[in-house]
């Protein structure tokens, strides 16, 4: 084909459907990812099959609330997200939503999840729910992430709360072994996002973002991410060590960590280009196997046993 032929050929966009800009805000994977969680602490919260009467509603009001704060988490940040290069192609920089539906649309998940949970859940389960949109939402991304290099360690707890919502939802009390869950997914948090936040460096100090990496560099930082993912070992031995879980949790806490610490080490002294990215995307696998094997182990150990 001949340059001049090429020259005449126009490039037609494709349409991108209305709602997948709404689908979009509501960062689905992410949210996914928490539900699964949420799950997990229902099921360990009870012995057997889970009734279906809370579990459908619990599930539907804690992932509504959950994309109403990621949708409010895009409002927040729609400045910064058109500037970063990770983020520019979201809804609000590129124009599909407008500001005020994206906010109509967040605020109709928070009272569609809120009403969900309080109505045919618990109260409690509600409350707990809609005070983890508020520290994530408002807490985290319109102060903390602005104000502090230690942001993601401290707003990391309210997105580590759902398996203690599920595990309400089904029980309407706060226990102890809920609360380790917590822990893990709050220890796992900081590794998680620095790996990101190391990759990304240039486009938070372009953002006036105190990321650690920006504001203590690079090394502090894989040092910091090296010694979490120790500690994330330690913690996630704990639900075996307490026994609400058995062998098989334990060997595969042991294998997915042992490979987590792998990663964290080559990050921090045998890192090329990728490697951040690398052990960025290693944590998301890391804690959604973990919390798969923990459901299998609840479910499938007794009935070998």
């Amino acid at each position: 084909m001949s340059d001049e032929m090429m020259s005449e050929i126009k490039v037609i966009p494709v349409a991108i459907p209305k709602w997948r800009a709404y689908y979009d805000l509501t960062k689905p994977r992410v949210v996914a990812l928490l539900v699964l969680t949420a799950v997990v602490g229902m099921s360990l919260s009870v012995p057997g099959g889970l009734p279906w009467q809370l579990f459908i509603p619990a599930m539907l009001g804690i992932g509504l609330l959950s994309s109403a704060a990621a949708a409010i988490n895009h409002i927040v940040d729609e400045r910064i997200d058109a500037i970063m290069g990770r983020t520019h192609n979201r809804p609000l920089p590129e124009g599909r939503v407008t500001t005020n539906s994206a906010i109509i649309f967040a605020c109709s998940l928070a009272f569609l999840g809120f009403t969900l949970l309080i109505v045919f859940v618990n109260p409690l389960t509600a409350y707990l729910t809609l005070a983890g949109l508020v520290g994530y939402s408002f807490i985290y991304t319109l102060y903390l992430k602005r104000a502090t290099p230690q942001n993601i360690t401290i707003g990391g707890l309210a997105g580590a709360i759902p398996p203690l919502l599920g595990w309400t939802a089904m029980t309407n009390q706060v226990d102890p072994n809920a609360l380790l869950l917590v822990l893990i997914i709050f220890t796992w948090t900081p590794p998680h996002f620095w790996a990101l936040a190391i990759h990304r460096k240039n486009e938070y100090a372009k953002v006036n973002i105190p990321m650690l990496p920006v504001t203590h560099g690079v090394s502090f930082t894989k040092t910091q991410i090296l010694l979490y993912t120790v500690l994330l070992f330690i913690v996630s031995l704990l639900p075996y060590l307490v026994g609400m879980s058995n062998w098989l949790y334990l060997i595969g806490a042991v294998t997915l960590n042992l490979i987590f610490f792998a990663y964290a080490w080559k990050l921090k002294f045998y890192a090329d280009e990728n490697t951040a990215m690398d052990t960025f995307k290693f944590s998301i696998i890391h804690l959604m196997s973990l919390f798969v094997i923990l459901l299998l182990d609840h479910y499938l150990l007794p009935v070998a046993l």
